[in-house]
Formats: structure tokens, C-alpha cells, sequence
């Protein structure tokens, strides 16, 4: 498995836990993210993620910065990606569920450390159930 990871300057700690925890795991990361808590404009850092998710060069993406909200704004602009706004378990799990979510956005600002690495953990060993879903997925890209 590989996953593209980018964040803001507010994510950069949170970055580490969760980069740790995939490496741990065997699980390739590609770090498009700042390493420093200088500012820094997140979409500067969460279109790379968004641009390998949408050409398929990574399994997952995963975002953090302070809302998540900048971060998933960003990434859903790309056609390909569904990036989900998380901040508990059990929505991530639904995002990934019922929304076949391929991109994790962590507001770093709202959640613990420990709760980003559950999140990621819960994001990449639910399955899309697919079924009635899959017709409601069908329908988010915008057509031209």
C-alpha cells in the first residue's frame, strides 16, 4: 500500500505520529507535507496528495491542517477525489462505508494526536460496502 500525506503547518506533529504509525505498518509514504510549523498555505501542500489519489500513483491520501475544513476544500475540487472531513471513529468509518472516501482530512485543531493515528487506522482497514452506495458515489463527479 502507499499513501501520499500533505499538511499545513498545523498538522506537521500530527503528521509524524501518523507517518510513524504507516511506516510501522509496512506501508509506503509519500510526504508532500511542511516539516515545519512556520505558516505555510495548505493547498500548496494538499493538491500533490489530491493530483496522485486522482492518477491513482497512491492508494490513499491523507490531509491535516488546523480545521480540516481548507484541506478537504481543496482536495474535493479534484474529480477524482472524495476526501472526507473526520473528527471520530465512527464518521471516518462511514466515509469510508458508505462514501468510498479515498481521502482522509484530520483537523488538527479538534483532535488529538492519538485520535488522528485511530482515525487513520480505522480509515485504512474499512472496506467500501458498495451496494446502494455505489449508485450515490456514481453520482458525485460533476459532468462536463
Amino acid at each position: 500500500m502507499k499513501i501520499a500525506i500533505g499538511n499545513d503547518h498545523a498538522g506537521t506533529g500530527y503528521k509524524k505520529k501518523v507517518v510513524d504509525y504507516l511506516k510501522n505498518k509496512g506501508i509506503e509514504v509519500i510526504n508532500y507535507g511542511t516539516n515545519s510549523d512556520d505558516s505555510v498555505d495548505y493547498p500548496d501542500f494538499v493538491h500533490p496528495v489530491a493530483d496522485d489519489v486522482e492518477n491513482q500513483k497512491v492508494d490513499f491520501g491523507i490531509i491535516i491542517c488546523g480545521s480540516g475544513n481548507g484541506a478537504n476544500m481543496t482536495a474535493n475540487k479534484h474529480q477524482g477525489v472524495r476526501s472526507a472531513l473526520c473528527w471520530t471513529g465512527e464518521i471516518t468509518k462511514l466515509a469510508r462505508e458508505h462514501n468510498n472516501a479515498n481521502v482522509l482530512s484530520i483537523p488538527a485543531r479538534f483532535v488529538s494526536e492519538h485520535q488522528a493515528v485511530d482515525m487513520v487506522k480505522i480509515f485504512l482497514e474499512t472496506s467500501f460496502e458498495g451496494g446502494r452506495h455505489q449508485k450515490r458515489v456514481n453520482k458525485i463527479p460533476v459532468e462536463n
